[in-house]
Formats: C-alpha cells, structure tokens, sequence
C-alpha cells in the first residue's frame, strides 16, 4: 500500500472512531422479567357466590429499544420502545362458565422518557406514552365450556417510573414500574361495565448502552 493511501485509510478509521465517539452511548436495548398486576373487577349483575373476576400475578418478559437525543449533566430525554408480554395471566371467578382460564397479552407503546442525573450511577426518570395492546384468550373457560370471547386490540397509554444503576459504564440495572391503560378484555359472560383497566407491570432488568 502507497503512503498516500495508507494516510487516506488512517484518516478514515479516525473519523469513522469520532463518529461513534460522538454516538457513544445514545442508544440502548434492554430486557427483564417482572410481574402484572390487575385490580379485581365486579361482574354486573351476578347472583352467584364470589362475583368477581380475581387475576393472577402475569409473568412478563420485556423488551426495551431507547435513542438518547439530548443529554446533560443534570437531565436527559430519549425515545424510548417498552414491549411487555404477558404470557399467561391466570383467571378465577364464581359460577360456572364465566371467563376463560387465562389469556395473554401483548403492549407496544413508543414513549418519551426524562430521566433525572443521567451521567452519574443512579438516575431516576419518568414515562408516558401510548400505543397498542393485543389480548388473546384461551378457547375454554373455567370450567370446561366453551369461550365465546373474542381476541381485542385497543390503543394503550402508558406511563411509568424507574431507577438506573449503572453497573459498569455501558452495563445499567434498571428497575421499573409501569401502567398500560388498555381496553377490558371480552368476556360475554361476565361482563364488569368498564371499557378499560390498568395493567400495572412491575419489573427488573438489564440495559446495555452503546
């Protein structure tokens, strides 16, 4: 190789290492575990023994994409993708052939993030956005019948609180704590009256900033 072409391949590893110095940390993909919690609900109009729909504590898997778009020393803000999954959200209620065993469901929701002391090793921050959230029940109900509810998609706000620990300089332990306002699920036999509810994710978690 010519000296004038080896200059020319130093200057361009220079400034391809000044463009991802300058990127350095601005993004960030994330996952954990946690758990879903959702209030018990009354069903309208039921004359049988414990009339309420009582849901279990989900376990979650979630996932995290987040850009860094402005940063100082004493804030920061970023676009920010939460997905939770709720894999198996288990039901109970009195009387025969109300609601399914368990459904699962899904929450996408782009959000604004602030957080407070993003460059020193704990920083807390806030959420709030909005997106979609998709229920898929399972085909029986409690007790053996068949389940004539149907699969939902509603839009979704979300809005949540946290804290960042970093562990390294690129490694960061987050916890979490999230509400995604969605749509009730279809339940034909045990209807509550109510259009929404409040799925509250609580969860723990790595982030890996680059």
């Amino acid at each position: 190789m010519s000296g004038k072409r080896l200059w020319i391949a130093v200057l361009f590893v220079v400034a391809l290492a000044a463009v991802l110095a300058a990127q350095d940390e601005k993004n960030e993909l994330g996952g954990g575990f946690g758990r879903t919690f959702i209030s018990t609900q009354a069903i309208q109009g039921a004359n049988f023994f414990d009339p309420n729909i009582r849901y279990g504590k989900g376990l979650d898997i979630e996932g995290v994409f987040a850009r860094r778009f402005l940063v100082t020393p004493l804030f920061s803000v970023a676009g920010e993708l939460p997905v939770v999954f709720n894999f198996d959200e288990d039901l109970h209620a009195g009387g025969p052939g109300s609601v399914p065993g368990d459904y699962k469901e899904l929450f996408v929701a782009p959000s604004v993030r602030l957080n407070l002391f993003p460059t020193t090793a704990v920083s807390p921050w806030g959420s709030v956005g909005g997106g979609f959230g998709h229920i898929s029940q399972s085909t029986s109900l409690l007790y053996g019948a068949t389940n004539t509810g149907k699969s939902t998609t509603s839009a979704v706000l979300q809005y949540g609180v946290g804290l960042d620990v970093k562990l390294t300089k690129r490694l960061v332990l987050r916890g979490e704590g999230r509400d995604f306002w969605a749509g009730e699920p279809d339940f034909p036999q045990a209807s509550t009256g109510k259009t929404r509810q409040h799925n509250y994710y609580v969860g723990l978690g790595v982030v890996w900033r680059f």
